[in-house]
């Protein structure tokens, strides 16, 4: 629960400071005093956003800080989770410097006010006149619903299978959508690896066959070298290199032993022979190779074809056979396609089923929890002096959203006879202040947020009406720390804590300060709250019957 609270320049509060107890608190004040400030102020603790005009004039920044002890295990643990120490006590606070910025920090560690938002969700639920607006929405209505038939939970796992849903639908509609291009870049790719498979090469095959057709066009220059260096070496006809060789080997043998150089010089003359005898048979080896005729055609058409393929999309011989490589997989992916939307189709009919069968369920537990909450709403509203007042949650099946398959309505009857209509067309103001005390009093089991803050709850009641209200709230504390701000005194006399908001001037500056009344100061307030003095002895008699519980 909210246990302290602590206000440096905030609006035309210095500084002031508030204690709360454990059950019904209520904050009274004239009209200006400062108490929608006050509120201002913990909003800003839970996160909510911030403007620099908040700060009062000519102070630097506003502080807020809040003490929060016997906090729920929940929330020590999602505070643990996002990095801070968190026990049985948090301290939040909000720092807001006079040009807009502000700093946040969670037990005196910097925090994000969305980090501020998440925890204070959890401990505070701030109910404000704005805030009967919640009842316009249908959204709201069947939140609501939800919250109070404990179907969050059943909720998720449906949001679960839903998305699942929906992201598998967008995938198959994409592929189908796709299909006709599909289709007109698979035909491309083939053309593209017909084409390129016609040319068979490899990679290095680009300069190996210019090389082999410039050979072919040079054959005769290339045979008769190949000739002539043959005839040279080993010709029959005429003495020939290898001939002469062997002659010369011959004549230094002969004189070997006498000549140890001549024996040396034959060695190697007979090493250098054979050598010749090889290069002259590899020469005729290349001189019966075909260099032309067909072979010169076959190279040329396969060389022209390339140099074709190379223009065509700009990339050398090796690039080609890479790009090959590519278009084949590509085509290999597109022509699995087809598979993957007959796969998608299958998966998409089964989660259509699945989230079928969920949403039935939703849709029975909200139909048994509407029956109960209205009910319970009744009775509520019975007691708040709206006796007449009939609630109706209308649930009906529409199309499948994220929500479920339903639209959640809440109806009212005003007066007995009457057929149930839209809440947000007919309840007035002050009906729907004591609809939204009713929901929340209801509520109050249902979830296990340790402080309530009522903002002018009694907004158009008086009377009887305000009493009841009065009643309620001081119920509703018994089972969690209910923070009022109130203009009448029926509700300010069932308070456990009563704090008065005043509002001053000084030299010229405007302060506000927040005290806790005794039980004098409180008749005294009640007093003035009754006749706008305060002093009458009627008033102040009144009060004291109030506070007797007379």
């Amino acid at each position: 629960m909210l246990r302290e609270l602590s206000i440096e320049n905030l609006a035309v509060i210095e500084k002031a400071e508030a204690e709360f107890g454990a059950n019904f608190n209520v904050f009274t004040g004239e009209t200006g005093a400062g108490k929608s400030i006050l509120i201002g102020g913990i909003n800003a603790i839970l996160g909510q956003r911030t403007t620099k005009d908040i700060v009062r004039t000519g102070a630097q920044r506003a502080v807020i800080t809040a003490v929060f002890d016997d906090v729920p295990a929940a929330v020590a643990k999602k505070a643990t989770e996002m990095g801070f120490d968190a026990g049985d006590e948090l301290i939040l606070s909000r720092t807001i410097a006079s040009d807009g910025k502000s700093v946040a920090r969670v037990n005196g560690r910097p925090a994000t006010a969305a980090m501020l938002r998440e925890i204070g969700s959890m401990l505070v639920d701030v109910h404000g006149q704005h805030e009967n607006r919640i009842l316009m929405s249908a959204d709201n209505q069947r939140d609501i619903l939800d919250n109070y038939g404990g179907i969050t939970p059943a909720l998720e796992d449906y949001r679960v299978k839903f998305r699942a849903f929906s992201r598998t639908a967008r995938q198959l509609k994409a592929l189908q959508d796709e299909s006709r291009t599909r289709a007109l870049k698979a035909e491309h790719l083939t053309g593209v690896i017909e084409e390129l498979e016609a040319l068979n090469i490899g990679k290095g095959d680009g300069d190996r066959l210019e090389q082999e057709l410039e050979r072919c066009r040079s054959a005769a220059k290339i045979q008769g070298a190949l000739f002539g260096a043959y005839t040279a070496l080993d010709a029959e006809e005429r003495p020939a290199a290898i001939d002469m060789l062997k002659s010369a080997l011959s004549l230094l043998e002969g004189v070997a032993d006498k000549e140890p150089a001549a024996a040396e010089l034959a060695e190697r003359l007979d090493e250098l022979i054979p050598e010749a005898e090889d290069i002259a048979m590899e020469i005729s080896s290349l001189m019966n190779e075909d260099r032309g005729g067909t072979r010169e055609e076959a190279l040329s058409d396969r060389v022209s074809a390339l140099r074709h393929a190379k223009r065509k999309y700009n990339m050398d011989s090796d690039s080609l056979v890479d790009y090959l490589d590519e278009c084949r997989s590509e085509l290999m992916t597109l022509d699995g396609m087809d598979g993957e939307i007959e796969r998608l189709t299958a998966q998409k009919h089964e989660l259509a089923e699945e989230v079928k069968s969920l949403a039935a369920v939703i849709t029975e537990k909200r139909r048994a929890a509407a029956e109960k909450l209205s009910d319970e709403i009744c009775g509520q509203l019975a007691f708040l002096d709206m006796p007449n007042v009939r609630i109706v949650i209308d649930v009906r099946e529409d199309k499948v959203t994220i929500n479920g398959r339903d639209s959640v309505e809440m109806l009212i009857s005003a007066n007995a006879g009457e057929e149930p209509k839209p809440i947000n067309r007919i309840a007035s103001g002050g009906e729907l202040s004591r609809i939204m005390l009713a929901i929340k009093s209801v509520l109050a089991d249902a979830d296990d947020i340790p402080t309530l803050i009522f903002d002018e709850v009694d907004a158009g009641i008086s009377g009887r009406a305000a009493q009841k209200v009065g009643i309620k709230l001081a119920e509703t504390a018994r089972k969690r720390q209910v923070l009022c701000i109130t203009h009448l005194a029926q509700i300010a006399a069932r308070a456990d804590v009563h704090l008065l908001i005043e509002k001053h001037t000084e030299n010229g500056r405007t302060f506000t300060n927040v005290t806790e009344l005794d039980r004098d100061g409180r008749r005294a307030e009640l007093a003035r709250i009754i006749d706008g003095d305060g002093k009458s002895e009627s008033s102040l008699a009144a009060a004291e019957n109030m506070l007797s519980g007379t």
